[in-house]
């Protein structure tokens, strides 16, 4: 996956979502996603359920949650 992947599709605006980090475009965050796919939700349920996530939304959420834990432990 390429960095480039969270760059052009996440965003954080403080009008939304309390600036929590979401998909570009929706009001869907990073964790509603990651949050669903803990909770057994499967790619193509989310996506069947959201139609406005695309699976390059998804793998975005989830890279931006590896890069987060690198910063975190770092």
């Amino acid at each position: 996956m390429s960095a480039d992947l969270v760059s052009v599709r996440v965003t954080a605006n403080p009008g939304v979502r309390s600036g929590q980090p979401i998909i570009r475009g929706t009001r869907i965050t990073v964790w509603d996603i990651l949050g669903w796919l803990g909770g057994g939700l499967s790619e193509s349920a989310i996506l069947r359920d959201y139609p406005e996530l695309t699976p390059e939304d998804i793998k975005a959420a989830l890279q931006f949650a590896y890069q987060l834990k690198d910063k975190v432990t770092q």
